[in-house]
């Protein structure tokens, strides 16, 4: 907050603040997490980054999960901390779910976010790029790209931070693709031989804010909601495999190094968190 971080080490050190709540990267919210407390520890809720799996099993509508896919892991370029950032998809259904993946991502129009067909507008800055253009090398050196990849400067965009959304694949199931925040329009998919793969791939992680699964079959559902490490979970959403809680009706928190409480926001413990009790014995 503020320039430098002046304001922000004056709210982390000052002891006259209660407490604090902080929503940003994990390696910034661990920090706090860890330093906040010096005199007595006080109320300190941070809300960090995830990196969010969709899974595929071969009992999915392919068309209404690539349609969720596409929608979590581009809106808003990727942008926020609940975007579908890597895809465990069975491997029988693996090739068909990346052809519809492509055939939808072609579609997607990138450019001025003012004109209503413009699905994908710029990214924040040149920082962001960079880090888009390292994931997009590293996954052609050592994986592919089955779609996009590319900074776009042509039709007037060569002033902003266009980039294309990206779909890569065939890197090993811990490759850092899979476990590093990127914050840009980028997804990784991996082939799994079973659902109970999908869940360890997906669970081997830092961290566990949101996750989503694609079945028509109720047992592959029913294991989903009960192993999955993560605070927010989706079942065959074609609106977005990972993304859209909405506020005041669904609650939103995440797990591990997604969170630090398990406690969701709008959820019924989460005021709870900003509340000392007190009892009293009172004798007339």
């Amino acid at each position: 907050m503020g320039p430098g971080d002046t304001v922000g080490a004056e709210l982390r050190e000052n002891q006259g603040i209660d407490g604090i709540v902080f929503t940003g990267s994990y390696e910034v919210g661990f920090d706090l997490f860890r330093t906040f407390a010096t005199r007595y520890p006080r109320p300190c809720i941070v809300e960090m980054g995830g990196k969010n799996p969709a899974i595929v099993t071969r009992h999915a509508d392919l068309e209404e999960a690539a349609e969720g896919i596409i929608r979590s892991a581009f809106g808003f370029g990727g942008q926020k901390c609940s975007a579908n950032s890597r895809v465990y998809v069975e491997r029988p259904v693996h090739d068909e779910l990346v052809r519809l993946l492509v055939e939808k991502t072609e579609k997607l129009v990138v450019g001025d976010p003012i004109p209503r067909q413009t699905f994908l507008g710029p990214i924040i800055d040149q920082r962001a790029v960079d880090r888009y253009l390292q994931a997009v090398a590293e996954a052609r050196r050592e994986g592919r790209v089955f779609i996009g990849g590319e900074r776009l400067t042509d039709r007037g965009l060569e002033r902003g931070f266009f980039v294309e959304p990206t779909i890569v694949g065939d890197l090993p199931a811990d490759h850092r693709l899979f476990h590093d925040e990127l914050f840009v329009p980028f997804t990784a998919v991996h082939a799994v031989d079973s659902l109970d793969e999908a869940i360890r791939l997906s669970n081997d992680s830092l961290y566990g804010l949101t996750a989503g699964v694609y079945s028509e079959d109720p047992a592959d559902v029913e294991r989903f909601l009960n192993t999955i490490e993560a605070g927010v979970l989706y079942v065959n959403r074609r609106a977005g495999a990972t993304t859209g809680a909405w506020p005041g009706i669904q609650p939103f928190g995440g797990w591990k190094g997604s969170g630090s409480t398990g406690k969701a926001g709008l959820g019924m413990y989460y005021v709870a968190q900003f509340l000392r009790e007190q009892s009293h014995t009172v004798v007339d």
